[in-house]
């Protein structure tokens, strides 16, 4: 299972998203080729190495030459990856239009408006209007139309299983859109971020756009700052601020580590008293209830009535075979009466491995809690075979074994 996880430590902009995918691995040449697929021209990709604070990621650009332009309508102020620029916007008639009619894998199509209609959606409600007839302000222009855009070419190539994020980083102060200044969150952006966990006030500017939050809220499956996973790649996008924090968008692509939880299981206790026994057969009978399929069987000293000395038959038993379990408590011990009560059984994970030693080789029974080794011991069968071939005692086998799995760090 291969998880990609948005760590939202400093926000999310559209182009910080797009550096981060590129610097987890994004072939550059193949984004390009893919969003050559839209009939949008008038723009270059740029693609450049970057340090934030000492940390080195990839920055992106979408550098839009005004002069050639194929987008209709208005020349608005643009808040867009944490900087300002001066391009046109377009309705979300026209953006699905554009898709709709491009060369684009139908699921970077169908990905891509997931993304564009969460903002319309938002600024329908902000402004009290049919979807249909929203103009998009911060997420209109050619920039932010390639950087959702080529989102969606990232996440379709990279294909993974899960889609996880941090808490996101709103950060603070005020941020100017087409109707004013407001303070962080932009109107549209506190829309899209619903339900989705947030901090606000870590650093004094715009952390998340309303490109990032769409971004988030459409790919992203599980928002959770725990997580057990192995990280097998890590990327940075860069933004365009300074702070004491790095303005970077850091994302992991891993994979899960499931802590084992011990086992529990719904079984039943068997027993029984004995006084009146030959305890020579005590031996034999042990046996004949782990063959019929007891789990765990032991005898322990008891004192009954009239200060008889006794003893007490215990068997851990699963419920297929108490039947069997109680028959050999009948047969073969003087017992005429038995008791049952019903216990739940909780155990850690186990495993058996064989390793190799200069004596031969020994079966190793370890024990796992929440996927670690926390107890190995050697097969008792597989020593006492040793001691005897070897002519040997079995405790200087047993030694040998501890001391091979001590230099292992207890593990087989």
């Amino acid at each position: 299972m291969k998880i990609l996880y948005y760590d939202c430590f400093a926000g999310i902009s559209g182009d910080m998203n797009l550096g981060a995918m590129i610097d987890l691995g994004i072939d550059v040449e193949y984004l390009k080729k893919e969003l050559a697929r839209l009939s949008v021209h008038g723009y270059e990709l740029k693609v450049e190495k970057d340090i934030r604070k000492g940390i080195s990621g990839t920055r992106v650009q979408v550098v839009v030459d005004d002069l050639h332009q194929h987008m209709h309508t208005h020349n608005h102020h643009h808040e867009h990856g944490q900087g300002h620029h001066h391009h046109d916007h377009n309705s979300y008639a026209e953006i699905r239009h554009l898709i709709l009619d491009s060369s684009l894998d139908d699921r970077v199509k169908n990905l891509s408006l997931s993304v564009f209609e969460k903002v319309a959606l938002a600024e329908a409600r902000i402004h009290n209007k049919p979807v249909d007839e929203i103009h998009f302000h911060e997420v209109g222009a050619i920039d932010s139309i390639v950087d959702i855009v080529g989102a969606a070419i990232c996440m379709i190539w990279l294909a993974p299983d899960m889609v996880q994020s941090s808490t996101v980083e709103l950060g603070g102060g005020s941020v100017r859109c087409v109707h004013g200044v407001y303070p962080v969150p932009a109107p549209a952006t506190a829309e899209i971020i619903k339900n989705i966990p947030v901090r606000k006030g870590t650093m004094d500017y715009e952390a998340t756009t309303p490109t990032g939050a769409a971004i988030l809220a459409t790919f992203v499956q599980q928002f959770t700052d725990k997580s057990n996973f192995r990280i097998l790649k890590t990327g940075y996008g860069i933004g365009t601020k300074d702070s004491d924090i790095p303005n970077v968008l850091r994302v992991f692509l891993c994979e899960p580590v499931v802590p084992h939880d011990p086992e529990t299981i719904p079984s039943s206790i068997i027993e029984c008293n004995i006084d009146d026994m030959n305890p020579e057969f005590y031996d034999y009978i042990i046996d004949s209830l782990f063959v019929v399929g007891a789990k765990d069987v032991y005898i322990t000293p008891i004192i009954m009535k009239k200060s008889r000395p006794a003893v007490k038959t215990i068997c851990s038993v699963y419920a297929d075979v108490e039947d069997r379990v109680n028959e050999v408590l009948f047969r073969e011990t003087s017992t005429i009466g038995i008791r049952k009560y019903q216990i739940d059984k909780t155990m850690l994970d186990r495993k058996i491995e064989t390793i190799s030693t200069h004596l031969g080789e020994v079966r190793i029974k370890s024990a796992y809690y929440q996927g670690v080794c926390i107890k190995s011991k050697p097969e008792y069968e597989d020593c006492i075979k040793i001691a005897r071939e070897k002519g040997i005692p079995v405790n200087q086998v047993y030694r040998e074994v501890d001391q091979q799995l001590g230099r292992k760090g207890g593990k087989p």
